[in-house]
């Protein structure tokens, strides 16, 4: 498996060849404003590896594991104590339109459920 896709909107993000509002970059993981925030805070974290969704990073535990720290990482910083919500789709009839991993962080607003 490639570590990256060239037809990938978000590796395209990794690699900095698309803008986004980048809240956080290392080595393992992009954290970064969703374009169509569904909350006052709405951030995606993606791993740098290129794989179809979350549940297929389960391949890589630690990396797995850098993208759920990031999450709540960012939860932390934009002061959601009160609470958030972490949602990963997995495939198109779960709602995932980019098929690159992804963890959105969600808050600073009370959250429905169920969700969708």
């Amino acid at each position: 498996m490639p570590y990256t896709s060239e037809d990938c909107l978000f590796c395209k993000i990794v690699a900095g060849t698309v803008p986004a509002d980048v809240v956080h970059r290392d080595e393992h993981v992009v954290a970064f404003r969703d374009i169509n925030p569904q909350a006052p805070t709405h951030v995606l974290v993606i791993p740098r590896r290129h794989v179809e969704n979350l549940g297929a990073l389960a391949e890589y535990p630690e990396e797995l594991a850098d993208v759920v720290a990031l999450g709540a990482s960012v939860a932390e910083e934009a002061g959601l104590e009160a609470g958030f919500r972490m949602v990963a789709n997995a495939g198109e009839l779960a709602g995932q339109t980019v098929f690159h991993a992804h963890l959105h962080v969600l808050g600073g607003r009370r959250m429905a459920w169920p969700p969708g």
